[in-house]
């Protein structure tokens, strides 16, 4: 998958797509279902399948102090999308000149003049342009226009609800990842870098790799079954742990994270890209009165935890 951020400047190979726009946060069934419609039309066009979307999040943008309510980074959203055949990521720089642009500026200079779009796939939902001011309907008559198709997705739902970012951080928020999967199309991942901890872990017996959360929205603190990629290094591979994500009150910890310890793994990812798939919430956070009482509490977490992932996979 290549990936394009700069509509002025762009090789002619990478022009021509047909592509879903959106912010894809999660790439959950909603979105899965709009980048179907998107991959049916590049097929019948011979033509990249593409997706359009924009970095930071234009709600970054626009409330950078609000709370934090990504489900997943940029590079996570990178992974998920080439792993469903993506072939082309637009992801343009959500900038003051960009947020300028007038909805007809938008179709004009970025679908058309930039990208030569062949075909765009859009939410019923879709607003865009400078205030919001363009809508779906609005965008097939400009690709009436201006010489490209465009086909309005409808909203995708089963008895339970609709399939939204906003119902997903939800189930995270009650500490239902179960719930979430069943949205996502896929157990909701945390991604990163593993940094350097205070080495506790290690001192009780347990061993973590840690995880910064910054930025995404924080899943109910506590213990989780989890499972484990390992994107790179000697170590590249899948395995299952167990999870802590929240402040560490035993030790007064300030920043939430998460700390995962990998079963049956001996080995130095500091540094390394991981995956950390949420499959199961076992209990909240807890403060203990002794290191003897904490190390007794993880032995029962991680036998739990086995359980879990036993029968989830």
């Amino acid at each position: 998958m290549r990936i394009i951020r700069d509509y002025q400047y762009i090789s002619d190979a990478d022009k021509g797509a047909a592509v879903a726009i959106g912010n894809f946060d999660g790439v959950h069934r909603g979105h899965q279902s709009v980048i179907d419609l998107a991959r049916g039309k590049a097929v019948d066009l011979g033509c990249p399948l593409g997706i359009l979307t924009f970095e930071p999040h234009p709600r970054e943008y626009f409330a950078p102090n609000a709370p934090s309510f990504r489900l997943m980074n940029a590079e996570a959203r990178a992974h998920r999308l080439e792993k469903l055949g993506v072939e082309r990521l637009y992801e343009l720089n959500f900038n003051a000149a960009l947020s300028s642009l007038t909805a007809t500026e938008f179709a004009k200079d970025v679908i058309v003049g930039g990208f030569g779009l062949k075909h765009v796939v859009i939410g019923s939902d879709f607003f865009f342009g400078k205030n919001r001011g363009g809508t779906a309907d609005m965008l097939v008559e400009m690709g009436a226009e201006m010489g490209f198709g465009v086909t309005i997705a409808p909203l995708v739902a089963d008895d339970l609800g609709e399939f939204s970012s906003t119902n997903i951080r939800n189930a995270l928020t009650a500490g239902e990842p179960e719930h979430a999967a069943r949205m996502l199309g896929h157990w909701h991942r945390i991604e990163g870098k593993v940094v350097g901890g205070d080495q506790r872990g290690r001192d009780l017996g347990y061993p973590t790799a840690n995880l910064a959360i910054d930025g995404l929205h924080p899943p109910k603190f506590g213990v989780y079954a989890v499972l484990v990629d390992v994107l790179e290094g000697p170590h590249k591979g899948h395995y299952h742990g167990a999870a802590s994500i929240g402040l560490r009150p035993t030790f007064g910890g300030e920043f939430p994270n998460l700390e995962v310890f990998i079963f049956d793994f001996s080995g130095d990812i500091y540094g390394a890209d991981i995956s950390v798939a949420l499959v199961g919430f076992q209990r909240p956070e807890l403060k203990f009165d002794s290191l003897e009482a904490l190390i007794t509490q993880i032995d029962e977490d991680c036998i739990e935890s086995k359980k879990i992932l036993a029968a989830a996979t």
